[in-house]
């Protein structure tokens, strides 16, 4: 098997899938978190500045959910095939929700009556509060496993099988890191009486995220058997929970001196080293059989073909510093306090 620094294929492939839906939860994580605070502001302009505040941002944020399910159905077509089968009504509820939450930012400042721009209030929050959730739910499902039988056929419910207790918390819990991933950009994008609300919804938010991280924690630590078996079999590991730990513990005491650049970036290794976790934990499986290991989808029997990993590979190795570059001039350029105009939404 073909490798890179001792590294196959598959498994340079599984960086970089990973790498871009980290990419994907903390940039969108900003948007979905800053969206899901709309209906807490109740002036016209305080919404219209926390809407403008992602405005230049929130699209190209989306290229990233673009990139990494291209890479995704690329370089692992058999668990792109299998995990959209057997959560096909929580990806289209997400696809939906994705629809809902681009018009309304789009369409709710285009007419001035109060009516329409409550409704497209309303459609903001539960796309971004949908969404958010949903994405918890699916990493939730991933996790856990699902009924998985020979030749990788689901073997499970369509409608509501997906929506499991851990499931359920893992979404729960989603929505409270983006919400304080959010409220944390929005301290630096506004001032004045918002900026002071604000500071008292983030210090919700940071109880509100603490308390469902600790519950999903005992739940994984009681319920899911393997979390204890995988980090004996590889003690080494165990500094990723104590990294996140300590970044989680990091955000609220840089939240108290008001140094919110930096609890963004602890709210961010935080995703980051939550998802390591979850990498941790799956490697090398990508998708668990709950009926049986033999049946379990793996980065091995899901890869394409070498030739095909290896020309992707440096199609990657090309374009993410590209990437980088873009997004350091982008949010370089938007940097610094929202200024309403004649062109904001």
């Amino acid at each position: 098997m073909a490798t890179i620094l001792g590294i196959d294929y598959p498994t340079l492939w599984f960086f970089v899938v990973g790498f871009l839906f980290s990419g994907y939860a903390i940039l969108e994580g900003l948007d979905y978190g800053a969206g899901m605070w709309h209906l807490f502001f109740q002036k016209d302009e305080s919404r219209r500045i926390a809407i403008n505040a992602i405005g230049p941002l929130w699209d190209a944020n989306q290229v990233w959910l673009v990139i990494g399910g291209g890479a995704l159905f690329a370089g692992f077509p058999v668990l792109y095939a299998t995990m959209l089968s057997a959560m096909y009504v929580p990806f289209m509820l997400f696809l939906a929700m994705l629809v809902f939450r681009s018009s309304a930012i789009k369409f709710r400042s285009a007419e001035p009556m109060l009516w329409w721009r409550k409704t497209w209030d309303i459609l903001y929050f539960i796309s971004n509060l949908m969404i958010s959730f949903l994405l918890g739910v699916v990493l939730g499902n991933l996790i856990e496993g699902i009924e998985l039988k020979e030749n990788f056929v689901y073997d499970g419910g369509v409608f509501l099988s997906f929506l499991s207790p851990y499931a359920i918390l893992t979404g729960i819990t989603t929505v409270a890191l983006f919400m304080m991933h959010g409220a944390i950009f929005l301290l630096l994008k506004t001032e004045g009486r918002l900026y002071a609300k604000l500071t008292f919804l983030l210090r919700r938010s940071i109880v509100f995220f603490i308390l469902s991280f600790s519950i999903l924690s005992v739940y994984t630590i009681v319920f899911i058997e393997s979390v204890a078996d995988r980090f004996r079999e590889f003690p080494l590991f165990f500094v990723l929970p104590i990294l996140a730990l300590l970044s989680i513990a990091n955000i609220p005491r840089l939240v108290s001196k008001h140094k919110y650049f930096q609890g963004l970036i602890f709210s961010s290794l935080t995703m980051s080293f939550l998802l390591m976790l979850v990498a941790f934990q799956l490697f090398p499986v990508l998708l668990l059989s709950t009926i049986s290991p033999e049946y379990n989808i793996t980065i091995y029997n899901a890869a394409s073909s070498e030739k095909s990993l290896g020309i992707m590979l440096t199609i990657a190795a090309i374009g993410t510093p590209l990437i980088f570059i873009y997004f350091l001039f982008l949010y370089n350029t938007f940097k610094g306090k929202v200024i309403m105009d004649d062109d904001s939404y």
